[in-house]
């Protein structure tokens, strides 16, 4: 399957909604936290086939701002988990020169958390080959009220004026300034929605739904994804035959 993939029509950036780990679990007649530690492969995974095979950016949806809801213990041992991960996984990364970004409000997260995954970052700083970000206490709805809050101080501040803001502007404020939009977006467990995650960034992107469960994703899995996604179309609101006469 691999070898079907057109590496010159690569989507450059890819999202992950890492979806169904609970069940998973439930399933197999465990806690939901072993769904999460059986989660780890899928990562190391799709990490690496997307590195093989050449794309740029890799965003997994790992804790949204909403999962801060969920029971106490299951936050707790997610968090632990977390920087355990990190921590075994830092040096693979750079073996295998990725840099490792997040997003999110980090602030939130607890301590040891928080100080695992920032040495992490400055220790993979100057991998060039992909880059893995981490979407953390992150949510979609959470990052535009950002946006927001920053634009209307410089408003307030006389540095800018309302008519100045435009799409572009907005960019440089959003936690992914710098990367590409995602082009393709994967989302396991069924689940047809986007769960506050990339609201601004996820306007043209195109969406893969698999009924597979997380912790069951593996490389060929992403493969299928890639390669359902190079048979799509991608039109930004212009009919076929625009885009037809523009390559012509």
């Amino acid at each position: 399957m691999k070898e079907k993939i057109d590496i010159d029509n690569l989507p450059q950036h890819v999202a992950v909604i890492m979806d169904g780990n609970g069940r998973w679990a439930k399933k197999k007649g465990n806690l939901r936290i072993f769904g999460h530690q059986n989660a780890i492969t899928a990562v190391r995974e799709t990490v690496e086939a997307s590195a093989e095979l050449g794309v740029k950016y890799l965003t997994l949806y790992a804790f949204s701002t909403e999962n801060w809801s969920r029971p106490k213990y299951e936050v707790e041992a997610l968090m632990q988990l977390l920087v355990s991960t990190i921590r075994k996984e830092t040096e693979t990364l750079n073996k295998n020169n990725i840099r490792l970004q997040s997003i999110g409000d980090i602030a939130a997260l607890p301590h040891a958390c928080r100080k695992q995954l920032e040495e992490a970052i400055a220790l993979t700083s100057q991998n060039t080959r992909m880059t893995l970000v981490l979407a953390l206490s992150y949510s979609g709805r959470w990052e535009l009220v950002n946006v927001m809050q920053k634009l209307a101080a410089q408003v307030k501040a006389g540095e800018l004026e309302p008519e100045a803001i435009n799409e572009d502007l907005v960019k440089t404020f959003l936690t992914t300034a710098g990367m590409p939009d995602p082009e393709l977006l994967i989302r396991t467990s069924g689940e047809q929605r986007i769960s506050n995650f990339l609201l601004w960034q996820l306007a043209y992107t195109e969406l893969y739904i698999t009924e597979l469960l997380w912790p069951d994703f593996r490389k060929e899995h992403l493969y299928e994804a890639i390669l359902a996604f190079q048979q799509r179309e991608r039109r930004f609101g212009k009919t076929s035959e625009q885009l037809q006469k523009a390559h012509s």
